[in-house]
């Protein structure tokens, strides 16, 4: 099949660029340059220069975070403001708890401590041991969460304040 005029005129054009695109080789900025006998980097014609291989490796930099706010100290027992008190928590353990029997003598020796709407209190019971008592309620009638030797049950571990929780859980009681 015969070439037509208009492939005949194009085809010095054509072949002109191809030539002109594959004898250039690779441009010189991203040719690796030749090592040097001492070591030391070479300058190129090109405008960047090129990095040296070093012996250390780089690690990229991590994008910084923004500052954050430290989050606020747990909270600790401190002694309850007159509520509830520590009458209020005997009564509440000789009536509607039926914890305690009337007839028996009773001392607060330690609270009501609060944190967070929660009451830790210890009360010297005669005859008995030290009983320690966890309540609940930011009003004047607490709500009994538990009473006993050993108060560090489900319901302190899991959902009472730190200061409550270290109290009943970690210290000695009366500590």
């Amino acid at each position: 099949m015969p070439a037509t005029p208009s492939a005949r005129r194009h085809a010095p054009v054509t072949l002109l660029a191809l030539l002109a695109l594959t004898a250039c080789g690779t441009p010189p900025e991203l040719r690796d340059p030749p090592p040097s006998p001492t070591g030391a980097p070479r300058a190129s014609a090109s405008a960047t220069p090129t990095p040296t291989p070093s012996a250390t490796p780089i690690v990229p930099a991590v994008p910084s975070l923004p500052a954050r706010t430290p989050p606020a100290p747990d909270p600790v027992a401190v002694p309850c403001r007159g509520t509830p008190s520590g009458d209020r928590i005997v009564a509440m353990l000789r009536g509607s708890a039926g914890v305690l029997p009337r007839n028996v003598r009773i001392t607060v020796r330690t609270g009501p401590l609060c944190a967070e709407g929660w009451q830790y209190t210890v009360l010297a019971v005669s005859g008995h041991e030290e009983l320690q008592v966890v309540t609940r309620g930011r009003s004047g009638t607490p709500r009994l969460v538990t009473a006993g030797t050993d108060v560090c049950g489900v319901e302190v571990r899991a959902t009472a304040p730190t200061g409550i929780r270290t109290l009943a859980c970690d210290s000695p009681p009366g500590a």
